[in-house]
């Protein structure tokens, strides 16, 4: 017997690695050392910090990973699963630097993951980070057949004098949201789990929606990175920064307060969108549960003195992201106030 008798092809796996060559060289920084296919990837620190403080993130895409294999969309999840660590390493101050992959399969299907790649490779450009290396694993008994799984992980960088940990936040600091894109990478066990009860296909429009269900719920993951740093160069002073992500707002926003403050929310800020208010109904789910399930709209959350709040909406509106207030930082126990008001 040999080791292709058993499942895995190793030429294949090779061949791969220069499918996707073009994809990772494209997101490379000046700072990058060497090419693809060492045993590891080196990154040169940038310069211009007197004190600088590596902030590293790992996630994956979780069961949103079912909706695009059973869809045969694989172009989008990689962006995904970028903006899922840089979108948490953002919320220390740091800009991220390089990015790693790790994507297993029970068979190797170049085409299907060359797309799975070039999201990734997508999300790092818009990101501004290196797409420095990365695992692929052939693990035939493992995984069915036409399915795989992600994991990605991230290192950033900031000023030691400049890193968030909550002491920065002041009360009476006002709560900027900027809009979410969907459903993002959170929540997609009960999303499917209503879908199935509905007796619905991913081509599905129900009532309400404008896309076909299984489009609409691929959307990609908002990406944060330039839109924050970009208004942080221009002079927004951010004291606070939360991803919205599994929990929900209820949470992940505490998670960027000091000590004995909580969140003066107004629920009245933003309309919950429609993707949202469908699930709700199609599956019955408490308001409650909602909250504690999606980020309901808002995918990223900044803390900002009142003075700049007029400066920070324009800021991010003129880069396209819908920004609006949503509460005030206030003397409590690290919750949200009037959550279900």
């Amino acid at each position: 017997m040999d080791y292709q008798e058993s499942g895995v092809n190793i030429e294949a796996g090779r061949a791969f690695v220069g499918q996707i060559r073009h994809w990772v060289e494209s997101t490379y920084r000046p700072e990058v050392l060497g090419g693809l296919g060492g045993f590891g990837g080196c990154f040169q620190l940038p310069g211009g910090y007197s004190q600088p403080v590596l902030v590293s993130g790992t996630d994956g895409v979780g069961t949103k990973l079912k909706i695009a294999q059973e869809c045969d969309r694989h172009d989008t999840i990689g962006i995904d699963l970028v903006a899922m660590c840089v979108n948490d390493v953002l919320t220390s101050g740091a800009e991220p630097l390089f990015f790693l992959d790790y994507l297993a399969t029970g068979q190797l299907n170049p085409e299907q993951l060359e797309q799975v790649v070039f999201g990734v490779s997508q999300g790092c450009k818009e990101a501004g980070c290196a797409l420095l290396g990365g695992e692929t694993a052939e693990m035939p008994g493992f995984y069915p057949v036409g399915e795989y799984d992600l994991a990605g992980f991230c290192v950033g960088i900031v000023e030691r004098e400049q890193l968030l940990n909550g002491s920065q936040v002041r009360l009476g600091d006002v709560a900027i949201a900027l809009a979410s894109q969907g459903v993002h990478s959170n929540g997609f066990s009960l999303v499917r789990k209503i879908v199935e009860t509905q007796e619905l296909t991913w081509e599905a429009i129900p009532k309400g929606l404008d896309q076909p269900l299984g489009e609409l719920l691929l959307t990609p993951t908002k990406i944060y990175v330039k839109p924050i740093l970009t208004a942080m160069a221009e002079g927004l002073d951010i004291h606070g920064m939360a991803h919205i992500t599994g929990g929900g707002l209820p949470e992940n926003l505490p998670r960027c307060l000091g000590q004995n403050q909580s969140i003066a929310m107004n629920w009245s800020a933003w309309k919950i969108p429609p993707i949202f208010q469908w699930l709700a109904q199609a599956g019955s789910v408490a308001k409650e549960e909602m909250f504690n399930t999606f980020n309901m709209g808002i995918g990223f959350v900044v803390l900002i003195d009142p003075e700049q709040v007029e400066f920070a909406l324009n800021t991010f509106n003129s880069q396209g992201i819908e920004a609006f207030e949503m509460g005030k930082v206030v003397s409590g126990k690290g919750g949200l106030e009037s959550i279900f008001e």
